[in-house]
């Protein structure tokens, strides 16, 4: 994604980081508070250090990141014919310490999906590891009747949001 913004990561480092939400915790607020956290347990002391977090929103509810079929068809039901949000935050780590956030939300909303269309999805495997259990850059995408907001924040890198924060901090960008 960052390509797209004409940047090149120097390195890419996984954060690992407990991502369980805190007790009544909101959607918005957590998407914020896993991309800040995973920008500062990714170190970089004399780097800037970009990290992201995505999550899917119905209501107050912060749907998981399915890595079972079973959790990936609960959510795919539970999204069918209605209308969620989907939350990604940016945070940008400075050399100094500093960490500037931003958040975009996007409304999607899925058709109604027959079961032949949720066993035909959950048999492709795009559904692993994504938060809500879909991948909009997929097959899914061909399941949704409408969108309001970023594509690329649905994603999980929203671009418009990512590249106003690193402008922010002084890089670079055409």
């Amino acid at each position: 994604m960052l390509a797209r913004l004409g940047l090149e990561p120097a390195r890419i480092v996984p954060a690992d980081i407990d991502e369980t939400p805190l007790k009544g915790e909101q959607p918005r607020a957590y998407a914020t508070r896993m991309a800040r956290e995973k920008a500062e347990a990714a170190g970089g002391d004399d780097a800037f250090v970009l990290a992201g977090d995505t999550v899917v929103a119905c209501g107050r509810r912060i749907l998981p990141k399915a890595e079972d079929e079973a959790t990936a068809r609960a959510c795919l039901q539970l999204l069918s014919g209605r209308r969620h949000r989907v939350l990604s935050a940016i945070a940008l780590r400075a050399p100094d310490g500093r960490t500037q956030e931003r958040l975009n939300e996007t409304q999607v909303r899925f058709k109604r999906l027959s079961e032949q269309e949720i066993d035909a999805y959950i048999a492709s495997g795009e559904w692993h590891g994504k938060a809500g259990g879909y991948a909009i850059q997929g097959r899914a995408e061909g399941l949704i009747a409408w969108i309001q907001g970023s594509h690329s924040g649905v994603v999980g890198m929203p671009l418009f949001e990512t590249r106003a924060l690193l402008k922010s901090a002084g890089f670079d960008i055409g």
